[in-house]
């Protein structure tokens, strides 16, 4: 299975025994909208609601952490996602919180994982079935792993800000990175020092499809990404960051991680270096 399903192939694919579709939508900075509600209301028949949001560290003061093995392992079994299941995830965000997901699969050790290239907006616009209510599974025996080196920590982005051995890509937007925009969450502004902004949305179509590879590639060209260098993504909380790297996976990248705390972490601590202004946009220039 790719890691990029189109519309067209995942119709065809419903109801296959080993097939599993997984709502992955999650509302982060919009309070007003309650995902578990619209997931009820109509949602690709047969998903299940991964309830992302509370998919999380519970031990964290910071947003959305990456949860425990066991937490995620209970989880899956719970929403009857077993070894041996191909999972198709898809959102309703705009900030296409299914690639949050997707990373959250993979670093637990799930290889079989794909994501619906324009998720319910495109499956909805096609006219395609939906269903209403919910979905109920028998559990599944499900083998969880965490694979560390996906993630990067506060201690290891601090090595990295004086080595630059890791090319750390931003996924907010332009003005939150600069610091010309405050921050929503109320924290300091900026970036971390010697990062490169590429905002998420730069990677989509309007109908929130992903461009294709050469637009992609185009995409991190444009914003100074050094290939020759391992990637480690960063936005606000960890999500749209999983879209970069999501996008780096689809050029054929592996040499990926990604800044769990990200911005809520670094922007909230006063020892951590902030950097303001224009990212630079050659790759020769760290």
């Amino acid at each position: 299975m790719d890691l990029l399903v189109s519309t067209e192939w995942l119709a065809g694919e419903l109801g296959a025994n080993d097939l599993r579709v997984v709502d992955a939508t999650y509302f982060a900075l919009d309070p007003a909208r309650d995902a578990g509600s619209e997931y009820e209301a109509g949602h690709i028949p047969g998903a299940v609601y991964l309830d992302l949001a509370n998919l999380k560290d519970d031990m964290s003061s910071l947003p959305g952490m990456l949860p425990t093995a066991e937490k995620f392992a209970s989880r899956m079994q719970s929403l009857g996602l077993g070894d041996g299941s191909r999972i198709v995830l898809y959102d309703n965000s705009p900030h296409r919180t299914a690639a949050r997901a997707w990373f959250m699969f993979r670093m637990f050790g799930v290889n079989q994982v794909a994501i619906l290239d324009g998720g319910l907006a495109k499956w909805i616009a096609e006219g395609r079935e939906l269903e209403s209510g919910k979905v109920a599974l028998r559990h599944r025996h499900f083998t969880v792993w965490r694979d560390p080196a996906a993630v990067r920590d506060l201690a290891q982005m601090k090595a990295n800000v004086a080595s630059r051995v890791e090319e750390v890509v931003d996924a907010r937007s332009e003005k939150r990175f600069t610091g010309e925009e405050a921050d929503p969450r109320g924290l300091a502004s900026g970036h971390i020092p010697g990062s490169k902004n590429l905002p998420f949305d730069r990677l989509l179509n309007a109908d929130g499809t992903f461009k294709d590879r050469a637009e992609l590639q185009a995409a991190f060209d444009a914003a100074g990404v050094d290939p020759s260098k391992p990637m480690v993504t960063t936005c606000g909380s960890g999500v749209t960051a999983s879209v970069v790297l999501f996008a780096a996976a689809l050029l054929g990248r592996e040499d990926l991680a990604l800044y769990d705390g990200s911005w809520s972490e670094w922007g909230l601590l006063p020892d951590t270096e902030k950097a303001t202004g224009e990212a630079c946009k050659t790759t020769t220039d760290a």
